[in-house]
């Protein structure tokens, strides 16, 4: 082998490691708030209050509420953290709830066209997902991070009731199913605390906010929560959130508005990477 294909090969070499070494260091160079790789998977013990209104658009005509009663729902809950240039990043954020109740009418309820009866046994469920996506931009402050984040959300609503009505005199077992969905914008502040490498504080809050099409309405969450890393790559996070969900749904036939109320504690296998 001659003595320059020799250097050559040291060279590059030594130029390969010098590249991987500023890359390490660079990586390694951001605050213990953060992860390159953050994973949560867990589940959310919400309790839940949700209610439907409707009415006709002619003359804005009210044909009824219905309250899909309180209870305590386990609404599944998964994020993705990635860290990029130490100071940016992009997070994807899914969750899904189902709710069913069974109420008695104590008022005519009309919705979707179905008018159901006075004084009838109405069982109503509700199936909510939503998933966003979001960039981040962080101010570290050594311990302490504060971030902004834009982004969108896909949200949908599922909804079906069922219970009996009157038609020409006699009674009979009738249903309708609503199916909506749509993406809107997303704004996000957090700040993050590392008390240590293994132990850490966080404050997140979101808001969603659509107008315009026949399906509008904001979703606004806010949570608290801390991490625990007994090991350094697998660790449990707890977390007390309040989610507000209101959607409106605009059609010829019938307007209506869904009210959801999500509050509880959450609880989260944690892996960092």
């Amino acid at each position: 082998m001659s003595k320059k294909k020799t250097i050559s090969r040291r060279l590059r070499a030594g130029s390969f490691t010098a590249f991987a070494l500023a890359s390490s260091a660079a990586w390694a160079d951001h605050s213990p708030a953060l992860d390159p790789v953050s994973i949560w998977i867990g589940g959310y013990y919400a309790n839940a209050e949700a209610s439907l209104g409707a009415k006709t658009p002619v003359g804005n005509v009210s044909t009824g509420a219905l309250d899909l009663q309180d209870g305590d729902e386990t609404v599944g809950r998964a994020r993705l953290d990635l860290l990029f240039f130490d100071t940016q990043g992009f997070t994807f954020d899914y969750y899904t709830l189902s709710h069913s109740s069974t109420d008695t009418l104590t008022q005519p309820f009309n919705f979707g066209g179905v008018p159901f009866e006075l004084n009838s046994t109405l069982k109503g469920k509700l199936d909510f997902s939503a998933g966003s996506a979001s960039w981040h931009w962080w101010l570290d402050a050594g311990d302490d991070v504060f971030g902004i984040g834009l982004g969108a959300t896909y949200y949908r609503a599922k909804l079906d009731i069922a219970g009996t009505i009157a038609l020409n005199g006699e009674t009979s077992a009738a249903s309708v199913h609503s199916d909506e969905d749509a993406v809107a914008p997303l704004l996000t502040l957090a700040y993050k605390h590392a008390f240590s490498d293994s132990f850490r504080f966080y404050i997140d809050a979101s808001g969603v906010r659509k107008s315009g099409g026949n399906l509008t309405g904001h979703i606004y969450d806010a949570r608290a929560g801390l991490e625990w890393f007994p090991w350094h790559n697998v660790g449990v996070g707890a977390e007390y959130g309040d989610t507000r969900i209101r959607l409106d749904r605009e059609s010829q036939n019938y307007d209506a508005k869904l009210d959801l109320k999500l509050h509880g504690p959450s609880l989260f296998a944690r892996f960092r990477f």
